[in-house]
């Protein structure tokens, strides 16, 4: 089959899940055509990151006179869709967090968009993020476009349903997926029962480089933590700090490694100041996929004290790299980490068993560790593998 993947912003280092997607379902045989609405002018870091970039058509790129021609074409050739799409386009834009111009521009990127998935003969349209890019697959639709799906993957659908207009989205897709369980009962909320059967779950998955044991080494006796993920506040890097001067306090040495950027950068490196721990903890800024891969390496654990969530595919990669995860009892991680057998788990926002937890890591043996990496490996390339999980979503196409 031809499938085009329509994504808000691709590739991004964050996003690798939806590249090792892609790359799966041609590994099946089909041919996957990448659309995004922007990030043709990103530095990429990475040489697979790069390699898409170049495969992947850019809506934005040819700025605003081509929307508005694709516009103008889609009226002159079928206005009786494009009248239904505007009325749609209302609907959704009246009532959501963002302006009413901003749901119209949604619509001309639906139209240049449903005329390239015509030239190129696409069968079906699968968006990943239940937000703008969903928006603009559903327009699509209503353009005559083809049947369309999408992955929702939380915690923002989750957090404002109603004002991006899940409801709708998942009423009109052909089907709607998951990356979880407790991501597919946060979809049943926001529909009736008569639309639960849409509703499927699909793991992202790990790439077959994953499967290779050949540069893992066991954790053994290091004394270094390493957290993966944006700076913001859903990821709780600030209560993590909180527990790293809880342990100084108590005399445990170790190094903190945050691998990663964003908005609370700022507020990250104050507060490290502020407790005096700039020996203790190093910020690494943006990193490419492989030195995220070595910074997890070095460290005996993973920790992700998460706030919202939906199931990270840092956890999943530091469990294939057999390393042990502390992390929340939040969204799909406790589907994937059992307490005590792959890792710790703690409440959300408990500073006390966040840093009881850290300490307690820091105090076993490395041969407990490396037992629990071993554990944590065999369980996520069981429940993560990427080709299984494709060959799912495929299924799903097909029928």
């Amino acid at each position: 089959m031809k499938i085009a993947y329509l994504v808000n912003h691709y590739p991004a280092i964050s996003h690798s899940f939806i590249r090792r997607e892609i790359l799966a379902l041609e590994r099946l045989g089909h041919e996957v055509l990448r659309i995004s609405i922007r990030g043709w002018d990103d530095s990429q870091r990475g040489s697979e990151d790069q390699r898409e970039q170049a495969r992947t058509r850019y809506v934005l790129r040819s700025g605003a006179a081509s929307l508005v021609g694709s516009f103008l074409r889609m009226l002159i050739t079928s206005p009786a869709r494009l009248f239904r799409a505007l009325v749609l386009t209302f609907k959704v834009g009246l009532r959501a967090e963002r302006p009413l111009p901003v749901h119209l521009i949604y619509l001309l990127e639906a139209c240049q968009v449903t005329l390239w998935l015509r030239s190129e003969k696409a069968q079906h349209l699968h968006a990943h993020f239940g937000t703008n890019s969903a928006e603009v697959a559903m327009l699509v639709s209503e353009l005559g476009g083809p049947p369309w799906s999408f992955t929702a993957h939380g915690p923002e659908e989750f957090d404002k349903p109603k004002f991006i207009s899940l409801p709708e989205k998942i009423r009109r897709a052909r089907f709607v997926v998951a990356v979880s369980s407790f991501g597919r009962s946060q979809l049943f909320r926001n529909v009736p029962h008569s639309d639960w059967p849409k509703i499927k779950v699909v793991h992202c998955g790990l790439e077959p480089a994953f499967h290779d044991t050949g540069d893992i080494t066991p954790a053994g006796d290091k004394r270094r933590l390493v957290c993966v993920g944006r700076l913001c506040e859903q990821k709780g890097q600030l209560l993590l700090i909180e527990a790293a001067r809880l342990l100084t306090e108590r005399g445990v040495t170790f190094e903190l490694v945050l691998a990663g950027d964003g908005e609370m950068r700022g507020d990250v490196e104050a507060l490290v100041a502020k407790y005096k721990l700039t020996g203790t903890v190093r910020i690494t800024g943006w990193i490419s996929s492989e030195e995220v891969r070595a910074e997890i390496l070095a460290a005996r654990a993973l920790v992700l004290p998460s706030f919202a969530e939906g199931l990270p595919v840092v956890i999943m990669e530091a469990m294939a790299l057999q390393r042990p995860v502390i992390s929340t009892f939040v969204a799909g991680i406790p589907e994937l980490i059992h307490h005590g057998e792959h890792g710790w788990l703690v409440p959300a926002g408990d500073l006390e068993s966040l840093a009881a937890a850290m300490e307690e890591c820091l105090r076993t043996a490395p041969e407990t560790i490396t037992q629990m990496g071993e554990r944590s490996r065999q369980r996520v390339l069981q429940r993560h593998d990427v080709d299984k999980e494709a060959a799912k979503l495929m299924g799903l196409i097909e029928a």
